[in-house]
């Protein structure tokens, strides 16, 4: 009898530390995230899953996630960094005057027959209205530019309001993979 109350006990203990172990997870590591639009197309499609890490600051390239409102939440591809001076011309991105490609971009540009893909801007001409990326910000835009609202429409990303980076599609299934840039 006393066995048994210590084989409860033990598998109520195992099943709480399992439950915390996940929200632990969960909560500061890893969650699933759910692409909402077309603004990621064609690197992601509207309804692919993925996993979003919290760990880590965003890189260059890196697609993240961040609350645009207490209720939403934008995924785009982190272009400026801050302290960076970030230009288009001609469908190119030039980040502090170097030339950086984007091969992300590809498949969309060989597609458009009516114009850039981009169109030419610099930050003055955005709502950052400076010359460089601020500091503790990020300079975001969606590999859809045509159809994205990104920083060149609502700013830049304060860091404190960055959830994390994600790079591995899980579902659906036939198109699980991992984003390299």
């Amino acid at each position: 009898m006393i066995n048994d109350k210590s084989e409860v006990f033990e598998w109520l203990k195992a099943l709480f530390i399992a439950i915390a172990f996940a929200f632990v997870i969960h909560t500061f590591f890893f969650t699933p995230v759910l692409v909402d639009g077309a603004s990621m197309e064609p690197t992601l499609q509207d309804q692919d899953r993925m996993i979003l890490t919290k760990v880590g600051e965003p890189k260059r390239f890196d697609i993240i996630v961040f609350h645009v409102t207490e209720e939403t939440d934008y995924i785009k591809r982190v272009i400026g960094l801050p302290g960076d001076r970030i230009e288009y011309k001609d469908d190119r991105l030039y980040i502090n005057g170097k030339l950086f490609d984007e091969p992300y971009l590809d498949e969309f540009k060989q597609e458009v027959i009516d114009g850039p893909l981009t169109h030419s801007f610099t930050l003055r001409e955005t709502p950052i209205k400076s010359e460089v990326v601020p500091e503790g910000h990020l300079f975001v835009m969606g590999d859809n530019r045509r159809y994205s609202t990104d920083s060149r429409h609502i700013g830049a990303v304060p860091m404190e309001k960055v959830v994390g980076t994600t790079k591995f599609v899980f579902y659906p299934i036939g198109k699980i993979k991992i984003i390299d840039k």
